[in-house]
């Protein structure tokens, strides 16, 4: 598979604080990669220095080969890199259709075609029978869900979730995951920070592990659930077992 997202040496500094420190790990075409740790571990101000929210304090980003270090948020979007937050970010007083279309307006000016994206990516992502209601009157799952939607609706190649499962039922969960599945299937790669690992470990294809800022470990999910250093500083010698 082709590489196309990589990070080089990510550190990055809030005054004395090291919030990410020498982070590197790459992203391949058609692969989910799950970024794991505790609460603290940097996992939400990597995802910022990649999408271009703030830039990093040293070390490098590269999209399809091209050094991205630095662009601004808008400018990342357009190349093909799109994320969701941590906290859910639907427009209230807006319907679901047009949540969506505001993603698709990063590549038209027309409505009309805005609709037509937008209406193809609520089929997908199962939205359609809730087009017209408002983003306030939604279930955290739907907010979720447009969310999501209105990200693919900038066209992304790499779509990157940032806790899209937190706050769901088993159910939901499990919707989720097979909408990430899904998303694989149909070309587009995953880079997904999340703490349900009984979620995380199945759609995987590669883990990379942070802890202090720092990048642990990084393998397939088999070998994540057996290091020994993950299993202390994250996952515990319960979910240890409870994997075997």
């Amino acid at each position: 598979m082709a590489e196309l997202l990589r990070i080089e040496n990510i550190t990055k500094k809030f005054g004395n604080l090291v919030a990410n420190e020498d982070v590197s790990f790459s992203v391949n075409e058609h692969e989910i990669v799950s970024l794991i740790g505790p609460n603290g571990a940097g996992k939400t101000t990597l995802f910022n220095s990649i999408s271009g929210y703030y830039p990093p304090t040293s070390g490098k980003v590269f999209f399809k080969g091209q050094d991205i270090t630095g662009k601004t948020a808008f400018e990342i979007c357009r190349l093909g890199i799109t994320r969701t937050f941590q906290v859910v970010q639907t427009l209230k007083e807006m319907t679901v259709e047009e949540n969506v279309m505001t993603g698709a307006f990063l590549h038209t000016g027309s409505r009309k075609q805005a609709q037509i994206a937008a209406a193809e990516i609520l089929e997908r992502t199962g939205l359609t029978e809730k087009k017209n209601i408002r983003g306030a009157s939604l279930t955290i799952i739907d907010k979720k869900r447009v969310e999501i939607a209105r990200a693919l609706a900038t066209r992304p190649q790499l779509l990157m979730l940032d806790e899209c499962m937190a706050g769901l039922n088993q159910t939901e969960i499990k919707d989720v995951m097979e909408l990430c599945l899904r998303l694989k299937e149909e070309g587009l790669s995953l880079l997904v920070v999340e703490h349900i690992m009984e979620a995380i470990m199945p759609i995987s294809d590669r883990i990379v592990v942070l802890n202090a800022g720092k990048k642990i470990a990084e393998g397939l999910p088999e070998e994540i659930v057996n290091n020994e250093e993950v299993i202390k500083a994250y996952l515990g010698d319960r979910y240890h077992a409870e994997s075997k």
